[in-house]
Parts: structure tokens; sequence; C-alpha cells
């Protein structure tokens, strides 16, 4: 995978995020995990494309380490919004798939990164520190 098809990834993974919060109960619990989920589920792809733009190695893994943490509290608001019964796990089975499998491609490319290696994910990052 490229830096665009992840970049491309990232932003649909938002979009669906965005329709999940819609999906929520209008109570005070959906509107609050929805805010919470919103945010961190819609920054991962921010944080990515910002990583893309990197002056040097360190901004890019460190950017892409924010990235991971934000998709890695997606991730567990899914959890949450699952365990709770809010929408039914089957709904949520393949966007909770998807997040995992931005969290493994984010971690393992920051781990090629820090190792020095050059990573698909990563083609568009400083040349000059690469």
């Amino acid at each position: 995978m490229d830096s665009r098809e992840l970049r491309d990834r990232t932003r649909h993974f938002a979009v669906r995020i965005v329709k999940l919060t819609a999906a929520l109960p209008r109570d005070y619990v959906g509107q609050t995990l929805g805010r919470q989920i919103l945010k961190s589920g819609t920054s991962i792809g921010a944080n990515y494309r910002e990583a893309l733009r990197a002056s040097t190695r360190r901004h890019f893994t460190t950017t892409l380490e924010i990235a991971l943490r934000e998709a890695d509290e997606t991730l567990y608001w899914i959890e949450v919004i699952a365990e709770s019964g809010l929408l039914p796990t089957e709904r949520l089975a393949e966007i909770r798939q998807e997040c995992d499998e931005l969290v493994a491609i984010l971690a393992s490319t920051i781990r090629s990164t820090k190792d020095g290696k050059r990573h698909r994910t990563h083609d568009a990052s400083p040349q000059s520190e690469i």
C-alpha cells in the first residue's frame, strides 16, 4: 500500500466514523460517545496527511505516532459502543476490522521508519532524512 492509498483509506474511514456517529442515539450517552469517536476517528487521516508533509524523519514519526494513538482510541470507543449495546455488534464488525488494520499499518510504518527502512506507506516522507 502506498501513501496515496493509505491517505484515501483513512479519509474513507473518517467518513464511516461520521456515519457511525450519526447513527448513535441522540441521548446524553450517545452524544457524549459520539463526540469522542468523531474526534479520534476523523483525526487519524488528518494526522497521516500531516505526517506526509513532515520536514524531518522525526516529525514524520512523531505525527504518525499521534495518528496511531488516535486509531487505538477510536478502536476503544468502537468497543465501548458495541459492548454497551448502543449499536449492534454486527453493524460495527467491519469498521472495527478496518480500525484494527489501520492500527497495524501505522504501527508497522512507525517501526520501519524508526529502524531506518523505507516503507511503502511513507514514500512521500522527507527524502533528505531517510
